[in-house]
């Protein structure tokens, strides 16, 4: 697609023709190591209600550069979702029989 090489277009000029920008062009994903899924494996059967905040940090401590965002998709790619209380918005309540609602967005 692009030639570096090229003799009468930059790079500038070909990314521009192609849509792309020059930036896509220069980047070179970081792949994930064996070292850092296995990491988050035994972390998480460690601690099941760490979370992708918790779980970067835990790394970062550990020697790893993980961000939350990228903790957060390898937890997804695995099939980790923690455990923690999630929010009860429309339980019957047992005296009256009427229903609990959310009123968040109105």
């Amino acid at each position: 697609m692009v030639e570096p090489a090229h003799h009468h277009l930059s790079i500038r000029a070909q990314c521009s023709l192609l849509r792309i920008s020059r930036s896509s062009y220069y980047y070179a994903p970081v792949p994930e190591t064996d070292e850092t899924l296995t990491m988050i494996d035994a972390t998480f059967l460690d601690c099941p209600w760490y979370g992708s905040r918790q779980m970067a940090r835990h790394l970062r401590r550990a020697g790893h550069e993980v961000g939350r965002r990228r903790a957060r998709r390898l937890m997804e790619k695995m099939g980790l979702t923690p455990i923690y209380q999630r929010p009860r918005t429309s339980v019957r309540t047992r005296n009256t029989g009427s229903t609990r609602i959310c009123c968040a967005s109105w």
